[in-house]
């Protein structure tokens, strides 16, 4: 998966100036930020990357006198790579550890009613953030999960290996991403789950060559793209179909009622865990 790594300076810097851009910047594709000395870094998947987008929210940025610079490069894949080859990730403990989430070098030290391995490899999604985490609990609430699942933009293959762990009878995945799409496989043989899944290369399009309907349709993606694959998502749904959507901030969230509502979907429940948000739908 290829990233740029984009540098922001922020003068002058505040906590108010930093986290508001982090917000806005997700209208040009930005998946997540760090901080940086004089501002943020952010990373955003190439394909997806708006600079259009970008230059506008800086130019209409709502905080009088504040001057933004950014500098754009290539993020090498190795570095990712290494960077999980050494570190990997604690143990995710997911709706008072009735979930574990966990690599293969930190086991979890609780006994939870279920265990999902990730070998993340360079694709993201460990249920380490705030999105994937809020999804696996709407899950788990959901359970015991008898349908069939659509995962959109599937990265690792968590959110369909914790519904069929949870009993979903098939899953269907699909990323635009090739070491996404082989590493979603990977993760489910690691789960015993790949006799139930399918993964997919592709974008949306992708989901117009798949046969029947599915009962629960899941979309960890930023707001832009969920507002654009809504229709195809409803197209694949029938009566009493649940749609989870998450990877957007909380800001966002009236867009998205007000576009899933139009498809003639109703809304269900949101929830919400620091900035991000996670919306439950029922056709």
């Amino acid at each position: 998966m290829k990233y740029f790594e984009v540098e922001f300076t922020i003068s002058p810097m505040s906590a108010d100036a930093s986290d508001l851009l982090a917000a806005l910047a997700g209208d040009a594709g930005f998946e997540t930020f760090e901080e940086a000395e004089n501002g943020l870094k952010g990373y955003v998947q190439q394909s997806l990357f708006d600079e259009d987008a970008l230059r506008s929210c800086i130019e209409d940025f709502p905080i009088e006198g504040t001057s933004i610079i950014y500098n754009v490069r290539e993020a090498e894949d190795r570095d990712w790579n290494e960077q999980w080859e050494q570190e990997g990730f604690e143990p995710i403990i997911i709706a008072d550890g009735k979930m574990a989430i966990h690599d293969g070098r930190h086991l979890p030290q609780v006994d939870s009613e279920i265990s999902i391995e990730i070998d993340a490899k360079l694709a993201f999604g460990t249920g380490t953030h705030e999105t994937t985490r809020m999804i696996c609990k709407e899950l788990i609430i959901l359970s015991p999960i008898t349908h069939r699942v659509l995962d959109c933009g599937t990265g690792t293959g968590i959110l369909s290996i914790a519904a069929l762990k949870l009993g979903a009878r098939e899953a269907v995945g699909y990323d635009i991403d090739e070491w996404s799409a082989d590493n979603a496989r990977h993760n489910a043989v690691i789960n015993r789950v790949d006799d139930r899944f399918t993964s997919l290369l592709g974008d949306a399009s992708i989901i117009d060559t798949i046969d029947g309907e599915f009962d629960l349709v899941l979309a960890n993606i930023n707001r832009n793209i969920l507002l654009a694959d809504m229709p195809r998502f409803v197209s694949k749904m029938h009566k009493g179909s649940v749609l989870i959507l998450s990877g957007f901030y909380t800001a966002d969230s009236p867009l998205l009622i007000q576009k899933a509502e139009s498809l003639g979907l109703g809304f269900v429940s949101q929830n919400q865990d620091q900035d991000w948000a996670c919306l439950v739908f029922k056709y």
